[in-house]
């Protein structure tokens, strides 16, 4: 048996049975890596949410060249928690790739089913939202918010938990009525400035944050892509800034907030 494994591991061509031979070994507690060995769905979650963001970073900067080693390194943490959950007889591999492909079927019954492809997309949204009610009504689970993922990004799971709260008409009918809550929240947070401890203004804050998300979902902006762009945009004029001043033989430390800020209007025309 370990000369066949040797040969799978050292098959360039050996594909998925090759990776999962190789999480085998690495886990073995006799022969395997000590590191390997004492991880546990816990420790090896955050890597799997790194590599997660990992993959969507080469997408947004098109490096396609990148693209392939990110989503094997976000394979390799499917596969982690596939060995561990096969290990505590909870699932494996295969279960889990038997799980999603009924997942697909059964949420596509316009393709694998009876019902027509002759509809909108947005139909075909709503009906898998219909489909995905039904899917948590059968779970033990109670509460309208009860699986909205916890460690999800903030910005995003706010958005979330909005939308799901909104499918039982928990919502605001109007658009102008969140601006309103907007600029309600913003009064709160600068008396909460100037008269609350900072427990109380990091709430405030929590506050305006959570109804600009829905002020987003309102709009059909994705708040999270928003705000990630904005900050790309940011980096993109601060380094103009950095580049100009370095021209004259300084640094923005050496500078001033109104050449900076003029050196910003500047990207800004330039379209950056």
């Amino acid at each position: 048996m370990r000369e066949e494994s040797d040969i799978l591991i050292h098959d360039p061509k050996g594909g998925m049975p090759r990776l999962l031979e190789i999480m085998r070994r690495l886990r073995d507690p006799n022969t395997g890596c000590p590191w390997d060995i004492e991880q546990s769905f816990q420790t090896i979650a955050p890597y799997t949410i790194e590599e997660a963001y990992e993959v969507a970073d080469a997408i947004e900067r098109e490096a396609w060249d990148e693209l392939e080693g990110e989503l094997g390194d976000l394979l390799l943490q499917v596969v982690y928690h596939a060995e561990i959950g096969a290990e505590r007889d909870l699932f494996d591999f295969a279960s889990i790739a038997d799980a999603i492909s009924d997942k697909m079927v059964a949420r596509h019954p316009h393709v694998f089913g009876s019902e027509s492809r002759e509809k909108s997309a947005e139909q075909q949204i709503r009906d898998w939202e219909t489909i995905k009610a039904a899917e948590r009504a059968g779970k033990a689970r109670g509460g309208v918010l009860d699986d909205v993922a916890l460690h999800l990004p903030a910005l995003m799971r706010a958005e979330k938990l909005q939308k799901r709260a909104a499918r039982v008409g928990f919502d605001w009918p109007e658009i102008g009525q969140v601006v309103d809550k907007i600029a309600e929240e913003a009064r709160e947070l600068a008396e909460a400035r100037d008269h609350m401890p900072p427990k109380k203004i990091a709430e405030e804050m929590g506050d305006l944050l959570f109804v600009m998300a829905n002020l987003a979902r309102h709009l059909s902006v994705d708040a999270e892509e928003a705000l990630r762009a904005a900050n790309g945009k940011f980096t993109r004029r601060f380094a103009y800034i950095e580049a100009e001043l370095a021209n004259l033989g300084r640094t923005p430390a050496e500078s001033d907030l109104t050449e900076m800020d003029a050196l910003w209007d500047q990207a800004k025309a330039n379209g950056l």
